[in-house]
């Protein structure tokens, strides 16, 4: 069971107890999913409850309880237990694996990973200055809106309705990549910093962070097949801290382009590529080591975070490059 569909699950438990009038409140579009906090046990935990207490009129523990009785013995789902003012923690059957099964559905949808139906048959109408950043990132705006089934267009003229900080001083200088960035990185409220650092190849940089992530992913694939091994999804010790991005991504697009804030994808990227840096050196087998089911567990995942960081800056029109 992957964390999307962990969260239909939770969903559908919501649902179940709203039909048999247990709950009287409007069944969310999404259950957000993530690895347990302080506290917490089980595989994932959710916060479901918290988020349906008030519109509910009862205590968020008691909404818990009555998703966790619906939760319990569902398929693929061992064990709920509610922990703290009302948290939701669930164990999935042993033999069901979140990592390879997040892995399995990124490769399956590939750079369509995270695409939804958030604003199906919807037109979104953007009205900008005649002003770079704004036109950059109206320009973003219509390729996430794209990813959630909805069609965008750009028009000028009074009433704008998309109005981001002016970039201080002209970006060209910087070059296509790092220009875009400059201006789609910082929140539209927040005036962008249009100088050299985000051309500098360290870690301070957290453009070269993530296109460093997805280079250094692909380059790991290439010498995988050298050693003559291939990604094959499966189980990988301490995945957690890259499980819960990796799972994430599909919210993180809808509320991009529902809001039209290609900054939240920009900054997911940054978190994506922090996760997936710690686990490269670990990835190939080393000295006289040969390739392993936990090697080839791990090459999955990290090409499955190479797939969400590259269609990632596409959607943000900067290139991923292979070799960097």
């Amino acid at each position: 069971m992957t964390p999307v569909e962990l969260s239909r699950t939770v969903l559908r438990a919501v649902r179940r107890a709203v039909d048999d009038g247990e709950l009287s409140v409007s069944v969310p579009e999404r259950a957000v999913v993530s690895v347990p906090g302080p506290g917490g046990c089980g595989d994932f935990a959710t916060t479901i409850a918290l988020q349906l207490a008030r519109p509910a009129g009862q205590p968020a523990r008691r909404v818990a309880e009555v998703v966790r009785a619906r939760l319990a013995g569902a398929h693929g789902i061992r064990d709920v237990v509610v922990t703290g003012p009302g948290f939701l923690n669930i164990s999935l059957d042993a033999q069901v694996d979140p990592v390879a099964g997040l892995v399995q559905e990124i490769r399956r949808k590939g750079a369509r990973y995270g695409y939804g139906e958030a604003l199906a048959g919807q037109v979104v109408a953007l009205r900008v200055p005649y002003e770079v950043r704004a036109e950059v990132v109206a320009d973003a705006v219509v390729r996430l809106v794209g990813t959630q089934g909805g069609r965008a267009i750009v028009e000028h003229g009074d009433p704008v309705n998309l109005r981001p900080v002016p970039a201080p001083e002209d970006p060209a200088p910087l070059g296509p990549d790092a220009a875009r960035w400059a201006l789609l990185h910082p929140a539209a409220h927040d005036r962008p910093r249009i100088t050299a650092d985000h051309l500098v190849q360290r870690e301070g940089n957290p453009l070269f962070r993530v296109r460093y992530a997805h280079a250094r992913v692909r380059a790991l694939g290439r010498n995988a097949a050298r050693l003559g091994f291939d990604a094959e999804p499966g189980p990988v010790d301490d995945a957690r801290g890259l499980l819960t991005p990796l799972a994430d991504h599909p919210r993180i697009l809808s509320a991009a382009a529902t809001h039209r804030a290609p900054d939240r994808l920009a900054r997911h990227l940054v978190t994506v590529a922090d996760a997936v840096l710690p686990l490269l050196p670990c990835v190939l087998p080393v000295g006289e080591e040969k390739p392993s089911a936990a090697h080839r567990a791990r090459l999955a995942l990290a090409e499955a975070a190479g797939t969400v960081l590259a269609g990632g800056l596409s959607l943000l029109g900067i290139d991923a490059p292979e070799h960097l």
